[in-house]
């Protein structure tokens, strides 16, 4: 989708700069053609060499481009963008391209520039909540600018909040979505759960397992940088999720996970399960921490929890598409086909702990997708990110 396109990187001074060179370096990857315009102060975080080498072009700063008479034409480098995003976007540059204000040569790019404009805040979380950079950010959504929104968590202040540059892989998904045009999941509302459930035992100890999330949240950022909006349903995981297009439940156990994903359900076009949700809990929930006792031990009778994706394969319409997944250690076509079946999935995703590099808490993954109409497909191992891909390419084929 970026082979040949041709974007335009503006840097100002913050200390999220330093996201800026991988940034830089996922575009050229991904084929596009990078320019970069630094304010002065964006020097103090990142140098211009680092984003040249990069970028394989000059980063230019001034107008005056050397002792020659020569200069670099800000209406040129405006005119020569399919697209300009503007990462980090301190609050003083957000306020002077809100007003207008032109005192430096990347302001002067954005004046001039007819391209789609592309801004990602980053300044911590009370500079961001201020009333005057919300203003600023208001004012720029009326006049088309996209804002890719920022992160959440830890802060160079110490402070923890929104504020965070977005990662750059999420830019990445953006700067794609925004040339994209047309995407191929508008219009289409998608469930997704993510990470583990957690069964009290009593008010301290749970049951529970090891997923992370990764997995589930790739797939949710995935899903809505095509254009989908996202149902999505986490269990108890540290993992933010950034994209405008998510709207996020947070739930404990596996019953607070079936009630909320059979009513979201309801309204959407498909549904992704990618929760390790627990299949067993305990009966009875002690009220009090239950206290060590030198020679007896306490007893846990358990009970079945509710089995959220046979529920959801009941009650399904023939328009919606159902995806599970299966987690095997052993037999594990044979336990991915009778899933399949026996849950009314339209198909199923297979990943092997005998797989190095697959299951819980990994940045990578191995899956073999098994269909409904009997089509199976085997990956390699990849990034959960280029994985979460692999399955929504599988899911746009249905929708």
């Amino acid at each position: 989708m970026l082979n040949g396109k041709r974007i335009l990187i503006g840097v100002s001074g913050g200390i999220a700069a330093y996201k800026v060179a991988w940034l830089v370096r996922l575009l050229v990857k991904a084929g596009a053609q990078v320019r970069v315009v630094m304010t002065h102060a964006a020097h103090e975080f990142v140098t211009p060499l680092t984003l040249a080498t990069l970028s394989k072009n000059p980063v230019v700063t001034d107008f005056q481009a050397g002792k020659q008479g020569t200069w670099n034409n800000h209406v040129e480098l405006g005119l020569w963008a399919d697209l300009l995003v503007l990462a980090p976007a301190t609050a003083n540059t957000l306020a002077k391209l809100a007003h207008g204000h032109c005192d430096n040569l990347l302001m002067a790019v954005v004046l001039s520039a007819r391209c789609p404009v592309c801004v990602a805040p980053a300044m911590d979380v009370d500079m961001y909540h201020h009333a005057s950079t919300q203003d600023n950010l208001r004012i720029l959504d009326q006049r088309g600018v996209k804002i890719i929104p920022p992160g959440e968590g830890e802060l160079a202040s110490g402070l923890s909040g929104e504020g965070r540059l977005a990662e750059p892989e999420h830019i990445l998904a953006f700067i794609e979505a925004t040339l994209a045009g047309k995407q191929r999941l508008s219009g289409k509302r998608i469930l997704v759960t993510a990470g583990p459930t957690f069964e009290a035992i009593d008010p301290v100890r749970f049951i529970g397992n090891h997923s992370s999330g990764k997995m589930g949240v790739a797939i949710a950022e995935k899903l809505a940088s095509e254009g989908a909006e996202v149902c999505f349903i986490a269990g108890p995981i540290a993992i933010p999720t950034n994209h405008p297009n998510i709207k996020r439940f947070d739930v404990v156990s596996a019953q607070d996970m079936f009630d909320c994903a059979t009513q979201e359900f309801l309204t959407c076009d498909a549904a992704i399960l990618a929760a390790a949700v627990a299949d067993y809990r305990p009966k009875n929930v002690a009220a009090e921490k239950i206290k060590k006792q030198a020679h007896d031990v306490p007893q846990i009778e358990l009970e079945q929890t509710p089995d959220i994706l046979a529920t959801l394969g009941q009650t399904k319409k023939q328009t919606q598409v159902l995806v599970g997944f299966a987690l095997e250690t052993t037999n594990e076509i044979e336990h991915a086909k009778r899933k399949l079946e026996k849950k009314n999935l339209d198909f199923i995703v297979l990943n092997s702990l005998r797989d190095s590099g697959a299951g819980f808490k990994g940045d990578t993954n191995k899956i073999t997708i098994l269909h409904r109409a009997g089509k199976t497909i085997n990956f390699e191992l990849k990034s959960k990110n280029e994985v979460a891909a692999d399955i929504v390419e599988q899911l746009c084929t249905y929708l």
